[in-house]
């Protein structure tokens, strides 16, 4: 009989108290509590186990790097942000006592902004760091907004584990030529064996023109590539050309071309090399739907089906170890499911589910080189997910960190996968949050379209949705026609395209809640952020009494104002082909249907959004003001279309809360 899995609550992370009324403090503020940031953006298992790493918030909107001793009491600050000028994004281990950081940066210019990559290498203590990016040079003919990405970490033994050796893109900018041969006239995307202690460089793949993407095998061997032609204009073209290499070869030949045509992708699309099989790993269709296949790498091309689900699309690769090695599949149905190709992760899995029942939401994020220790996050509806540590050896479980400390003392709502009728009889699956301890009849009522519009909402913890139910009302977050998940036809030309579509499947959903009585009469309400803010405002065109108030954050409001946002880009025609061109552009744009809108409007936009410009809510709310019509914008000066910072998203919540309660006479 095989020992059950034991599950061990030593909290290791100390210094971070856990706020609310279980521990005889002040009640707590709603706002505040669902406001702040995620405690861990990011966890790192060191190679040997015997350390983490984690990006923690720090402040209202900065961060800071953290390693914790396992084991022991030691925990260090090494690096951090302002989030202002700089975040962090992410951090792994190039060594046992080595870690890799990627620093996003953001350039005030004359006419905007630039946002940059860069890399550092720091010491687990905090010394020794140093600029991994490669330095560019004053004569370079462009800017080096990226910094490069580490695609290996070189994982096979102790040696490059203890030497730190990674394989890393770089970026060659040719640079003008003053009359020596000394000038760098190459272009293009390299691969580059980097030893993130001394500094060295070796170049492992010579920049290739157009070329942007590199897939090794896990094991230190680049084993495809992707190119992106790009016309006379500069912009990219519509597709991806893959190319794959057999075993000792250095021969490129074809695998496959990824074709970009603005509403969606067709084509296999490469993701991962299995060195052992002697496969790549991608995503392609399958009945309408996106499947996994693997190809094989031998000459042959032979293709074989991995997984597909007759009603969803497949999505993810389960992957795990320093060789990201894939393990498994995900996708989401009413929860999302994961399946193991490894016995012994399949095992481990059903272990867990036993042992943590009322955390469903179980995934791996990282392992020791020898993958006996292994960092995984598990979550629910109503528990926004902790991270723990499993110990093969000892089988014991012990919690590293809750994601949101503040919310410790807080009933959260459960959420129920529901579905409901469109007009034309299609019936839209979504997500239903009631207020906890309520019965579901005559709430005050949310319809929370999600962003995107390629996008799905899933079940789980959701901050905007469980504060709102904390408040009183019922919430309905409703996967419309137009969102990704459901295959080809449900995705239909894309939610802008198809606007009529997904947005009267929105307001269906509005109207289900009032007919099951769940909603009040007149008491309905519709709240979005990016596409579901222009869900929202656009909501009114179709029906302008249905919604009696209306709260957009960082929404696009003018189709052809997003269109010329991306112009200067290289991504341009691929942005142009998703809006599309005719008469839906101007119907289906908020701000160019003023007079539909009714109902009060509230809207939120950070000044340096680069996802959605500024630019849109301020026309939106000029046109309304001009109009006559009530509008309140709030401009959030040096945030991004995430708002990343807990006073103001706390600031927002309380103001969303009594615009709606007001605008329904509560």
């Amino acid at each position: 009989m095989k020992p059950k899995l034991s599950l061990a609550l030593a909290l290791i992370v100390v210094g971070m108290p856990v706020t609310g009324g279980a521990q005889g403090t002040a009640p707590i503020d709603p706002a505040k509590a669902f406001g702040a940031r995620e405690r861990i953006s990011d966890v790192a298992l060191s190679p040997d186990g015997a350390r983490v790493a984690m990006v923690m918030a720090n402040g209202t909107r900065g961060q800071v790097v953290t390693v914790f001793d396992i084991g022991g009491d030691t925990q260090r600050s090494i690096l951090s942000s302002d989030g202002d000028t700089d975040r962090i994004g992410g951090c792994h281990w190039s060594a046992v006592r080595r870690l890799v950081c990627t620093i996003v940066l953001r350039s005030e210019t004359g006419t905007g902004a630039l946002m940059f990559t860069r890399m550092v290498a720091i010491d687990a203590d905090g010394g020794n760091m140093k600029l991994l990016s490669a330095r560019s040079s004053t004569s370079a003919l462009g800017l080096m907004q990226n910094g490069g990405t580490v695609i290996d970490w070189l994982a096979d033994g102790s040696g490059d584990a203890a030497g730190g050796n990674v394989l890393m893109t770089r970026l060659i900018v040719p640079e003008a030529s003053t009359g020596t041969h000394l000038a760098e006239s190459r272009s293009g995307l390299a691969v580059e064996r980097v030893n993130t202690i001394t500094l060295k460089r070796t170049t492992v793949e010579q920049p290739r023109a157009e070329s942007g993407e590199f897939i090794t095998d896990g094991h230190g061997v680049v084993r495809v590539t992707g190119i992106q032609p790009q016309g006379s204009s500069g912009y990219n073209a519509d597709r991806i050309v893959y190319s794959y290499r057999k075993p000792n070869s250095r021969e490129w030949l074809p695998l496959s071309t990824l074709m970009l045509n603005g509403s969606a992708s067709s084509g296999f699309n490469p993701y991962a090399v299995d060195r052992d099989l002697n496969v790549v790993y991608g995503f392609d269709q399958h009945q309408g739907r996106q499947a996994l296949f693997r190809i094989k790498l031998d000459g042959s091309m032979q293709r074989e089906l991995v997984h597909a689900d007759p009603q969803v699309d497949v999505d993810g690769l389960v992957r795990i170890g320093r060789q990201n090695r894939v393990v498994g599949v995900s996708y989401a149905t009413d929860r999302r499911q994961t399946v193991f190709f490894d016995p012994d992760l399949k095992k481990l899995g059903a272990s867990l589910a036993r042992a943590l029942p009322n955390l469903p939401l179980v995934s791996f994020v990282d392992a020791s080189a020898d993958e006996r220790k292994l960092v995984l996050f598990a979550g629910s509806d109503v528990d926004p997910g902790r991270y723990y540590l499993y110990d093969k050896d000892s089988r014991k479980l012990s919690e590293l960190l809750p994601l949101r400390p503040e919310l410790a003392a807080v009933t959260l709502a459960p959420v129920r996968a529901v579905t409901y009728p469109a007009k034309d009889g299609t019936m839209i699956p979504g997500y239903l949050t009631l207020p906890p301890g309520s019965d579901g009849k005559g709430l005050p009522a949310i319809v929370m379209p999600h962003g995107g519009p390629g996008a799905r909402d899933e079940w789980g913890f959701d901050w905007l949705a469980q504060y709102f139910a904390q408040r009183g009302y019922a919430v309905l977050q409703p996967n419309f026609r137009g969102s990704t998940g459901y295959g080809d036809a449900w995705f239909q030309k894309n939610g802008f395209q198809s606007w009529a579509t997904a947005v009267g499947d929105v307001n269906d959903g509005g109207r289900w809640l009032a007919a099951q009585g769940i909603a009040a009469k007149d008491r309905l309400a519709v709240v979005g952020w990016s596409y579901g803010g222009y869900a929202a405002l656009q909501s009114p065109v179709l029906d302008p009494d249905l919604f009696k108030a209306i709260v957009a954050i960082a929404p696009v409001t003018d189709l052809e104002t997003l269109r010329g946002e991306h112009r200067n880009f290289v991504d341009y025609p691929q942005v142009d082909a998703f809006i599309g061109r005719g008469p839906h552009v101007r119907a289906g744009s908020p701000a160019q249907n003023i007079a539909a809108i009714r109902a009060p409007v509230l809207m939120f936009h950070g000044d340096r959004d680069d996802n959605v410009g500024v630019g849109e809510s301020r026309l939106m709310a000029a046109r309304l003001r001009a109009a006559g019509k009530p509008v309140d914008y709030v401009e959030l000066p040096k945030l991004d279309h995430q708002l990343r910072d807990d006073n103001v998203r706390a600031d927002m919540l309380s103001r969303s809360d009594l615009f709606i309660r007001k605008a329904l006479g509560l």
